[in-house]
């Protein structure tokens, strides 16, 4: 019984270990609420996140993910292959092309 409960504590420890969740903040280029609606669906359909939210007032998405699953840069490259800067990560031309122009970033905000 006393090396059931030592195992069943062991593997516990390590599942938690091993399923780490962390939060980050990542500053984007988004600029509308369609930004926000596309921004954060992107994100939160990644394996590995849990939950993203996009802050239209400091343009900062809050994202929860597993860092067993995904890691910072998967993320930030989620956003850019979306069409947004994420940080220091560029969005692809290819992606911000297909983005409506309001959410381009070649177009000044009224």
């Amino acid at each position: 019984m006393k090396q059931f409960l030592i195992i069943m504590i062991f593997g516990l420890l390590t599942s938690l270990a091993i399923g780490q969740t962390k939060q980050v903040e990542i500053q984007t280029s988004a600029k509308c609420g369609d930004c926000k609606g596309r921004i954060e669906n992107a994100l939160n359909y990644a394996k590995g996140v849990k939950f993203a939210e996009l802050d239209m007032t400091t343009k900062k998405v809050t994202v929860k993910f597993k860092s067993s699953k995904i890691t910072l840069d998967e993320i930030k490259e989620v956003l850019a292959n979306t069409g947004y800067d994420a940080d220091e990560v560029k969005a692809k031309p290819e992606a911000v092309e297909k983005l409506p122009s309001c959410c381009r970033p070649d177009v000044k905000e009224h």
